[in-house]
């Protein structure tokens, strides 16, 4: 998806020439196209994600838009003083882009996961979150980032992420995409965890029960419409996102059920536990060994229903 979102990115800015990235010394083998078609809008500031973040809102203070992009947790939690200060406070064109959210970076262990940046970046004023699950969600994702006046933060994916939209999609900031109908279930998710998802669609399906998938790529603001509508057309909400419990995705939708005085007949969160992964391996053994893959998943849906 990385790639997807560069070359996109790079098309863009073809004809915008108001887009500029800021980067802290990472992102090579990606990045080097735009560098190179537009070096005077390409800042390299080092190993130094405060400074990228400084230097990216006063970018966009004089009228563009900044690019920080960086993997997983570095351009948030490491510099989350000068995004709350600096971008969110003035309400600037600074876009934070993430690559590999999640246990993505799995092997390099938790300083390289970015697990708490949901549920952090979703509490500053004026921050749009957004996770595509996707190629198609994160192409278009990246043309509503640039369209979008403010800052937003954009949880890219990491690697060949497979395709879950069938068809082309509808994408616009702040409203869910349904990628299947059911009136059994509804499993909301957020992010490339989604192909867990439909691939727990599909094997329910096999004995009868209906889910309703829901694509839930901007967490901030959410699609309370959809969320409400799921709670009072279906059997129950599953919420999924390679998050914390704490805070994410789920979080979100139980806020906004309570605040509509809506309650599902039930309701499960299916999220990384509270606490520190303390274990390393690949990205999809940490997701087995944290109830995310599919099975894991699917087991859950089941006890959940038949309760």
């Amino acid at each position: 998806m990385r790639g997807v979102f560069n070359q996109a990115l790079l098309e863009i800015a073809k004809n915008d020439d108001r887009i500029f990235m800021v980067l802290a010394d990472i992102g090579y083998g990606e990045i080097e196209p735009f560098a190179e078609a537009f070096p005077d809008r390409f800042f390299n500031v080092g190993v130094a994600e405060q400074n990228m973040t400084g230097v990216a809102c006063g970018i966009a203070m004089e009228g563009n838009i900044a690019i920080t992009y960086s993997i997983a947790n570095f351009p948030t939690l490491r510099c989350l003083e000068q995004i709350r200060n600096d971008a969110c406070y003035h309400n600037v064109n600074v876009k934070i882009v993430i690559i590999g959210g999640g246990l993505s970076y799995g092997a390099l262990g938790m300083s390289h996961q970015a697990t708490e940046d949901i549920a952090i970046m979703r509490s500053l004023p004026n921050m749009v979150v957004v996770a595509p699950c996707d190629f198609a969600e994160a192409i278009a994702a990246t043309h509503a980032m640039i369209a979008h006046d403010g800052p937003l933060y954009y949880r890219c994916g990491y690697k060949k992420e497979p395709a879950i939209h069938k068809k082309a999609i509808d994408f616009k900031l702040g409203r869910a995409i349904q990628v299947r109908d059911g009136t059994d279930a509804a499993i909301i998710f957020t992010g490339t965890i989604g192909n867990q998802a439909a691939a727990v669609a599909e094997e329910l399906e096999k004995d009868g029960i209906h889910c309703r998938l829901i694509s839930m790529h901007t967490v901030k603001p959410l699609d309370k419409e959809c969320v409400i509508a799921a709670a009072k057309e279906t059997g129950g909400i599953i919420t999924l996102e390679e998050h914390n419990a704490s805070g994410g995705l789920g979080g979100a939708v139980a806020e906004a059920l309570l605040d509509a005085g809506v309650q599902p007949k039930k309701f499960l969160r299916l999220a990384i536990p509270d606490c520190y992964v303390s274990l390393v391996g690949s990205h999809e053994w940490l997701l087995d060994q944290y109830g995310l893959s599919a099975p894991k998943i699917e087991a859950s849906v089941r006890r959940l229903l038949a309760a």
